[in-house]
């Protein structure tokens, strides 16, 4: 696809008409506004950060060290079957006190994932909040993962997953169920609407993966976010907008493209 290099702020290219029809709507909570995390709101898999501090400071089995490799690799593809990463990852940090996994969550997101938010993404969450929306952070990510993305942005509302601790506040090695993905997301996205408020014929949803194909059919306005392949071809198939977006950090180098594949919304 050719990248247009006029001006952001000019009204007739792509990106600036996506943050105009955002403006164009209604204000209020009604509309809502959901963000998937990894590949949508940040280049590539904010668990990685952690997963290699844990290699450098050798804290890491070799089993660990494997499964990280293997889970980048098939996160890239496509490929993972989140659940089984999920309880696997929870499982290695058994144990270990959850208000220091929160401490450190947020010293790697400042020190490796910040400078890979997606500032064009940065702005379209600006201009829900500037609305009133309700911006809502939904994605499978673990909470010491996604919650400081969620502050960086200033989203108060954040649907993800949550390790199982005992009462010492240490992890058990399980996770909180039902857990936040695919359908499970969906779901999720369904009863926080109803919950508050929102009105989801009305609402947009953000994401890149095949697995959100489930909660993009939930609200009036999907969004695939540089897509996968599944989702590519889902809003072909639909006629759904896509958003395809490079540039990440302080500067404002937002690449936006934003397109229609024939048919209706």
């Amino acid at each position: 696809m050719r990248r247009d290099h006029r001006s952001d702020m000019d009204p007739e290219t792509p990106f600036a008409r996506q943050l105009a029809e955002i403006a164009s709507d209604p204000a209020g909570p009604r509309v809502g506004a959901f963000f998937d995390l990894d590949g949508t709101l940040v280049s590539g898999f904010t668990a990685t950060a952690h997963a290699g501090h844990r290699i450098r400071r050798r804290q890491a089995r070799i089993g660990e060290v494997f499964g990280v490799i293997e889970a980048s690799v098939r996160y890239r593809l496509g490929r993972l079957e989140f659940e089984r990463l999920v309880v696997r990852a929870a499982g290695y940090l058994r144990g270990e006190s959850l208000d220091e996994l929160d401490e450190l969550g947020e010293a790697l997101f400042r020190r490796h994932i910040e400078s890979r938010v997606f500032s064009a993404m940065r702005d379209v969450v600006t201009a829900h909040q500037e609305r009133g929306h309700t911006v809502v952070l939904s994605s499978s990510a673990l909470t010491i993962h996604a919650e400081p993305v969620a502050r960086y942005l200033r989203i108060t509302d954040v649907l993800c997953n949550h390790f199982e601790v005992d009462g010492h506040g240490r992890l058990t090695g399980g996770i909180v169920e039902p857990i936040v993905w695919g359908p499970g997301k969906t779901d999720a996205v369904r009863r926080f609407g109803a919950d508050h408020g929102v009105d989801l014929h009305s609402s947009y949803f953000y994401a890149d993966g095949d697995e959100d194909i489930p909660s993009m059919r939930a609200v009036g306005r999907p969004r695939p976010v540089n897509p996968r392949s599944g989702l590519a071809a889902e809003a072909a198939r639909r006629g759904w907008p896509v958003l395809l977006v490079t540039g990440s950090g302080r500067r404002r180098l937002p690449a936006w493209s934003l397109r229609r594949v024939g048919g209706p919304r």
